[in-house]
């Protein structure tokens, strides 16, 4: 399965077998830590984390780390499904991460990332200038009782490939 522009990215993340090998190829430490898409659009992605013993830490509670690594997917999931929508290829690459805990991280995790407004203007602006263009995402995780347990500011850089 090779990732690129003509990949379907949406029918990679419906299918869970197809999210699998997605995984195991492109993420393996996601397949490993049992990353899930629990829900997504080109608007909104939700991923779950999970609190076992690959997720953990010596602290009894999920390694941030891993937390990152759940928070960048749900930004990336929307980046991917937007710049599917354009016949222009665009390289992604992450250039800045901002994190705030706010509870210890003890169960399950759920990372949500909306779509910001500004990403469409951004995107055409990055395609007809040539020139790369940058954008940063909120994930916020929550544990299963709905509380806050950290805010992630992902700031990715979109550049047309030549």
């Amino acid at each position: 399965m090779k990732l690129n522009a003509a990949s379907n990215i949406s029918a990679i993340f419906k299918s869970r077998w197809k999210l699998s090998l997605f995984f195991i190829r492109h993420l393996p430490m996601a397949f490993l830590s049992g990353l899930k898409i629990k829900a997504f659009s080109e608007y909104k992605a939700v991923v779950t984390l999970p609190f076992t013993y690959l997720t953990k830490n010596p602290f009894r509670s999920i390694y941030f780390a891993c937390q990152a690594m759940a928070a960048e997917f749900s930004s990336a999931i929307i980046c991917l499904q937007t710049i599917e929508n354009y016949e222009t290829d665009l390289s992604l690459l992450v250039t800045g991460l901002e994190a705030t805990f706010t509870k210890k991280a003890t169960q399950k995790i759920s990372f949500t990332c909306e779509k910001p407004q500004e990403q469409d203007e951004l995107l055409e602006q990055c395609i007809s200038s040539e020139q790369a263009q940058e954008i940063t995402y909120t994930s916020i995780g929550r544990n299963e009782s709905g509380e806050k347990v950290a805010e992630f500011l992902i700031t990715w850089s979109f550049k047309p490939r030549t």
